[in-house]
């Protein structure tokens, strides 16, 4: 007799069931999207809070106002170390990058990001 199986209404976990579970190859491009995303986000955040326009930066980068751009899109998959670490020196910060152990192969919603706040 097969199981049933528990039913629920939480749509993280129907969405987490019927799009990632058992298919490592979406857990992937999910993670090297929240990746682009959070590289995204900090840019942006570190030029804003120094008070500067993308035109800005870029001249204190050597680059164009379109480049900033890209780069403070999330969408965008070309951040390169080399110009990340410019940013961050014309920001007066350095970058840190780190090497985090996997917790498991079959990951929870909760540990990528969609977990119910």
């Amino acid at each position: 007799m097969p199981r049933k199986r528990k039913s629920t209404t939480d749509a993280v976990d129907i969405m987490h069931r019927r799009y990632y579970e058992g298919r490592p190859e979406r857990i992937a491009a999910f993670e090297e999207a929240k990746a682009n995303d959070e590289v995204a986000r900090k840019i942006y955040g570190l030029r804003t809070q120094a008070g500067l326009s993308q035109r800005q930066l870029a001249k204190l980068v050597g680059t164009t106002a379109s480049v900033i751009c890209c780069l403070e899109d999330a969408n965008y998959e070309g951040h390169s170390l080399t110009m990340l670490r410019r940013i961050a020196t014309a920001l007066h910060r350095r970058v840190e990058i780190r090497f985090v152990r996997l917790r498991d192969k079959s990951p929870s919603p909760e540990t990528h990001g969609f977990a119910n706040p």
